[in-house]
C-alpha cells in the first residue's frame, strides 16, 4: 500500500523533514499574529528569567512553559488550517475544533501563568 522503498532515510529525512518545519515556521512567522507575540513573550522571557534568582531546573520550567504556549499555538493554527482545507461552510463541528484548539492555546497560558506564580512567589 506504502511505497517505503522510496522514502528518505537517515540524515536525508532529518533534512528533509527540517527544510518542512523551517517552511512552517517561516509560514507562522508570516501569517499567525498569534504566533508572533507567543515568539517576542518568549525572546523577552529568557532574559528575565535570568533576573530572577531561581534554580537552572526553575529556570528551565520558565522558559519551557512559554515553549508550550507556542507548541499549543503551532498545534491550534494545524487545526485551523485542516477544518478550512476540508471547508469553508460553516458547520458546528468544524467551529468546535477550532474553538477547542483555542481552548487548548488557554490551558497552555494558563499552566504557564501557574508555573511562573508558583516558581516566583514561593
Amino acid at each position: 500500500m506504502f511505497d517505503n522503498e522510496n522514502k528518505p532515510k537517515g540524515i536525508k529525512r532529518i533534512y528533509l523533514a527540517s527544510l518542512n518545519s523551517t517552511r512552517a515556521f517561516k509560514w507562522l512567522l508570516k501569517n499567525e499574529s498569534a504566533f508572533r507575540q507567543e515568539l517576542l513573550l518568549f525572546v523577552l522571557c529568557i532574559p528575565l528569567t535570568f533576573y530572577f534568582d531561581v534554580s537552572p531546573f526553575e529556570r528551565t520550567m520558565l522558559i519551557l512553559s512559554i515553549v508550550f504556549i507556542m507548541f499549543t499555538e503551532v498545534i491550534n493554527t494545524a487545526i485551523e488550517a485542516v477544518v478550512d482545507r476540508i471547508s469553508l461552510d460553516i458547520h458546528p463541528l468544524s467551529g468546535l475544533a477550532k474553538d477547542l484548539g483555542s481552548a487548548a492555546v488557554l490551558i497552555s497560558i494558563v499552566i504557564a501563568s501557574c508555573i511562573w506564580t508558583v516558581i516566583l512567589f514561593s
